[in-house]
């Protein structure tokens, strides 16, 4: 598992430091790598055959950049047959990563299930900057299971009001609506380090705080706490919903 407040430059210099062919990336791409503000990882194919021992996952590392783009790396994380050894090799292309996967374990990967196949909708967009949006976006919807702490809830809604700094925070009706809170739960959505360009780092955090209202209501704060302040101070905003939020915090990295 990685570590969600490791920074992008550290995750990157592990990344290219466990890969065996990192020297084969182009100079270009890695001078632009080294200018990354954030990151987003993901699993994007798995295979495992008990029979051969062969096993190997494909991950998508995306870089956000500070020229307003970003970019992917896709790393092939494998062991061969009867070798419990993880070799890792990085790619700047999925298609360079599918000639890998041929080059090692050739067409049929004897006993092999296929790796998965991309459903309609699923399609990889055609510029990394359309996943730039999601480094910042939500999953897809949860079921959330709640856990209450009944404790001087409608004074935490109070506080968590309070100290919010953006202009488009909840406004009085929210406010009025909190004060009938009897129970609540702080739960962290998001949670990463990035690196910006003047050498700082910055902190992006994600929480959401939901109450429980005396009728059986459920309402929830959406609150950002970020060091992406032009004097590295930290600063609080709070939103009425997810997307909200998520979107402040994509605002937030892209300025510099």
């Amino acid at each position: 598992m990685s570590d969600p407040y490791e920074t992008t430059e550290a995750h990157l210099d592990r990344l290219l430091g466990r890969a065996l062919n990192s020297f084969d990336l182009p100079d270009r791409l890695v001078e632009r790598l080294g200018t990354a503000l954030a990151h987003s990882s993901s699993l994007y194919t798995t295979h495992h055959s008990p029979a051969t021992g062969i096993w190997r996952e494909t991950h998508r590392h995306t870089y956000l950049l500070t020229d307003g783009g970003s970019v992917s790396l896709w790393e092939l994380a494998y062991r061969l047959e009867d070798d419990r050894t993880v070799r890792h090799e990085v790619f700047a292309s999925k298609a360079e990563t599918c000639l890998a996967v041929a080059r090692l374990f050739g067409e049929s990967a004897a006993g092999a299930t296929p790796d998965p196949v991309l459903l309609p909708g699923d399609e990889e967009p055609e510029n990394d900057a359309a996943v730039l949006s999601a480094l910042f976006a939500a999953t897809a919807p949860v079921q959330r299971h709640r856990e209450y702490t009944v404790e001087q809830s409608a004074d935490h809604a109070r506080r968590v009001l309070r100290r919010a700094e953006n202009a488009d925070r909840p406004g009085e009706p929210v406010a009025t609506l909190l004060r009938s809170a009897y129970a609540h739960q702080i739960t962290q959505a998001f949670g990463a380090r990035q690196c910006l360009s003047d050498g700082r780092d910055a902190g992006f955090s994600l929480y959401e705080h939901a109450f429980v209202l005396l009728d059986g209501t459920e309402v929830s704060l959406w609150e950002v706490e970020h060091t992406a302040t032009p004097d590295g101070r930290h600063m609080c905003e709070v939103y009425e919903s997810e997307g909200a939020a998520r979107g402040a915090m994509e605002l937030r990295a892209r300025v510099r």
